[in-house]
């Protein structure tokens, strides 16, 4: 089982590694790949190092599995000659989900509708995973009308060089680099991504249609604003789910409880609800602050914490691929 790493130098890249590792994830060959400057290199996998290869080396190689966490730009070019070695891609930037001959997956939701035929399997975007894995089970049950979500995320969703960023603010040195339009610390910009021309942001965008696919639902309405935060380690969202359907709130939390992959923290009385700080480093979808809707029926508010770079993007495709190994469709 030969396993390449496109971008493994990168934020999410490293992170990747680590959830391989974590998970004993049964490869027999990794291949690192990064940019020309970086090839030659050194990445440390279980204690030992491996040298980081060319992108054409790669593909040479004719890996099983490749995953991809360099950039649409890359998936577009280099993703596709990997399939036509044979190489499953699993990709985790936004070139493909909206594509409608290649599958937009969460394993806990719709893994059951991949093939062999699918070389290249789209990672979603970060806030729409955990968004989905609380959608799932309850639209089952009560089938969604609307949703309203607005994010708060973490500065690692942007990469390296805007958690430099805030960090150099938080110590004074106007001279960094910047990567948002303003100031991170101290601050919240109403702005993850650029403007499209209706004035929603690409990540609003990517928000308000993603889930659908996932869900294979176009039933219910969705419409989004993200914001970022100066938070390093989770991006949060505030939701309101309107439902065709009555709800009980116990039967929401049980429902939520024995969903896997998810966790209910919902103690109010004890100061006991969903955080960055508490969801950094950990792969579950947190859920709290479950509470009706009072200005409407059949409505519910809740809010949802997860570790984007987890969850969010390295262990969801590392979970592809080990349903991928466990169904023999590599």
């Amino acid at each position: 089982m030969k396993v390449a790493l496109v971008g493994a130098t990168g934020m999410v890249g490293q992170v990747m590694l680590k959830v391989l590792e974590e998970r004993n994830f049964p490869l027999t060959e990794l291949i690192p790949v990064a940019s020309e400057k970086s090839v030659g290199k050194t990445i440390i996998f279980k204690g030992k190092s491996v040298k980081v290869v060319s992108m054409q080396d790669a593909i040479h190689s004719k890996p099983d599995i490749a995953l991809f966490s360099a950039g649409g730009i890359t998936s577009l070019e280099f993703a596709p000659q990997f399939a036509a070695v044979g190489t499953t891609v699993i990709d985790n930037s936004s070139a493909f989900r909206m594509e409608t001959d290649k599958k937009l997956v969460v394993p806990e939701i719709n893994a059951t509708s991949l093939t062999k035929e699918d070389k290249i399997i789209a990672n979603p975007n970060c806030s729409t995973i955990q968004l989905v894995m609380v959608l799932h089970p309850l639209n089952l049950k009560y089938n969604l009308r609307r949703v309203i979500v607005s994010t708060y995320q973490s500065v690692t969703g942007t990469g390296k060089n805007a958690v430099d960023q805030l960090n150099a603010e938080i110590i004074g040195d106007d001279a960094a680099t910047k990567v948002y339009p303003y100031n991170i610390f101290k601050n919240a910009l109403p702005q993850c991504d650029v403007f499209a021309e209706d004035d929603y942001t690409k990540e609003e965008i990517k928000l308000m249609t993603e889930p659908k696919k996932i869900l294979g639902d176009d039933s219910f309405s969705i419409t989004a604003t993200a914001v970022r935060v100066p938070v390093q380690g989770g991006h949060s969202e505030s939701v309101n789910l309107e439902f065709e359907e009555e709800f009980d709130l116990e039967e929401v939390r049980n429902i939520l409880s024995n969903t896997p992959g998810v966790t209910v923290l919902d103690d109010v009385k004890n100061n006991i609800y969903p955080m960055p700080l508490y969801a950094e480093g950990k792969d579950e979808v947190f859920v709290g602050r479950i509470r009706r809707d009072r200005s409407q029926p059949k409505t519910l508010n809740m809010w949802i914490v997860a570790d984007n770079l987890r969850k969010g993007a390295a262990t969801n495709a590392v979970q592809i691929a080990e349903y991928l190994l466990r169904n023999q469709l590599v």
